[in-house]
């Protein structure tokens, strides 16, 4: 006989949604386990022995890149929190993606192991862009809670576990003046220097978004300026001014779970690229193979463009070209996949002008973390890109110092990365101390580093 809980948390600022099924006879003999087994654990003054207890505790493997696993540990401390999933009789996986209104969505997904084996349910929580870096690790930790809870059941440490109710808000009709349009200005100046060089920047953007379930709309414009000076001996300053400016817009129309159609609009001036004005339209379909809705957790997507493009260069081209109007067209095959076992991401593009087919481009990239055993991980990242389309390129000859200080783009075949780590970790599996003292920048001789 199965029974279905569903717990629904509003507040504002935060959403939760958790559902997770249960035996209601597994979860009478894991009663009686408690009470049977907590009249063993007291000391000898007849009071409970809590660490005693804390020992039969859950471990958690808390696998999370944005949370502050030190607050977690301090705030959580009825559980045994260690360092690898192989150890872990619940695995709390946390994946993320950015929201319309430019906030975060964190998904929890508890993933019982061992005893547990074949448990799992999942918490969300929705952040806000004017949230502090408090306010959403507190509402990390309430979602932390509620969502191990019911693996706390048939320990021993579940009867010193108080429950709170909270009154539950009844929902109401939202009138949004904005019509869910998010707008925001970023302006970031930043000037450093020693006596032989100098350098400062200025860089400026303003965007538009709408978000909605059927409609996505994304507009940006931003302009950035850098000025280097640099002083040699008895020679001239030698002064090394960049400047780029570039506005975007996306539309994107929902189909169904697996079909979007949409489209850009670019603009872009840059000196680095010999670009006076670069202007390009490209309507767009993209088919994901899984469902939109299992974006947290795997992505696999198709995604077709064809494009117009006008150009103005700034300087003649190496095709003796001031200005040109060409056609494209791009293919790309986007994955992305975080489990349990680590997270494999990648994409595959492909482009060509339509006036000559060898003026192409291929890019491979992907990244691969993969815990192999226990205490043993493999981090790969690698991108690859084979270039023949570089139009923009000017006629005229570079000179040393812009080739050094890389002030114009360079012709090339091919660009590439490449970097492997693995990390092995041993010792103690418990991580649940949490220690500040002395947590300063490190020091060399007599300065800081």
């Amino acid at each position: 006989m199965r029974s279905y809980y569903t717990y629904l948390y509003n507040k504002e600022n935060l959403m939760n949604t958790y559902t997770y099924k249960s035996k209601m006879l597994a979860a009478a003999l894991m009663l009686l386990f408690t009470l049977s087994t907590s009249s063993l654990i007291m000391a000898q003054d007849g009071t409970p022995d809590l660490e005693e207890l804390k020992k039969m505790a859950p471990k958690v493997y808390l696998d999370c890149m944005m949370c502050d696993r030190d607050y977690f540990r301090d705030s959580i401390t009825y559980v045994n929190f260690v360092r690898d999933r192989k150890g872990a009789d619940i695995h709390v996986l946390v994946t993320f993606q950015s929201t319309g209104s430019g906030g975060l969505e964190y998904t929890f997904s508890f993933i019982g192991l061992e005893k547990f084996e074949g448990t799992e349910h999942s918490l969300v929580h929705v952040s806000n862009p004017t949230d502090t870096r408090d306010d959403t690790r507190r509402a990390q930790v309430e979602v932390m809670e509620r969502g191990i809870f019911p693996f706390l059941i048939g320990s021993p440490i579940c009867q010193f576990i108080e429950l709170e109710f909270k009154q539950k808000l009844e929902p109401m009709a939202v009138e949004d003046p904005w019509n869910s349009w998010v707008f925001s200005v970023n302006v970031d100046g930043r000037t450093n220097g020693q006596s032989s060089r100098s350098s400062s920047s200025l860089d400026s953007n303003l965007s538009a978004n709408r978000i909605t379930p059927d409609m996505k709309i994304r507009l940006g414009l931003s302009a950035d300026f850098d000025k280097s000076t640099y002083k040699f001996d008895d020679e001239p300053d030698y002064i090394d001014t960049r400047s780029n400016a570039d506005f975007s817009a996306l539309v994107v129309k929902s189909i169904n779970e697996h079909w979007s159609v949409g489209g850009w609009v670019e603009a872009e001036s840059s000196t680095y690229s010999n670009l006076d004005l670069l202007f390009s339209m490209a309507p767009a379909i993209e088919f994901s193979f899984f469902t939109y809705e299992q974006s947290t957790r795997k992505q696999l997507r198709l995604l077709y463009r064809i494009g117009w493009n006008h150009a103005n260069y700034t300087e003649e081209t190496i095709y003796e070209k001031m200005k040109e109007t060409l056609y494209n067209q791009t293919l790309m095959l986007i994955m992305d996949v975080r489990q349990p076992w680590g997270n494999i991401s990648g994409s595959l593009t492909g482009s060509h002008y339509f006036h000559d087919f060898k003026k192409n481009r291929l890019m491979v990239n992907g990244s691969i973390s993969v815990r192999l055993i226990k205490g043993l991980s493999l981090t790969a990242r690698g991108s690859y890109e084979a270039i023949r389309d570089q139009l923009n390129l000017p006629i005229s000859d570079y000179s040393l110092e812009e080739v050094l200080l890389t002030r114009k783009e360079l012709q090339t075949d091919y660009k590439y990365s490449l970097s492997l780590g693995v990390r092995y970790t041993f010792g103690s599996v418990y991580s649940n101390v949490v220690n500040p003292r002395f947590g300063m920048p490190r020091f060399r001789g007599g300065g800081r580093y």
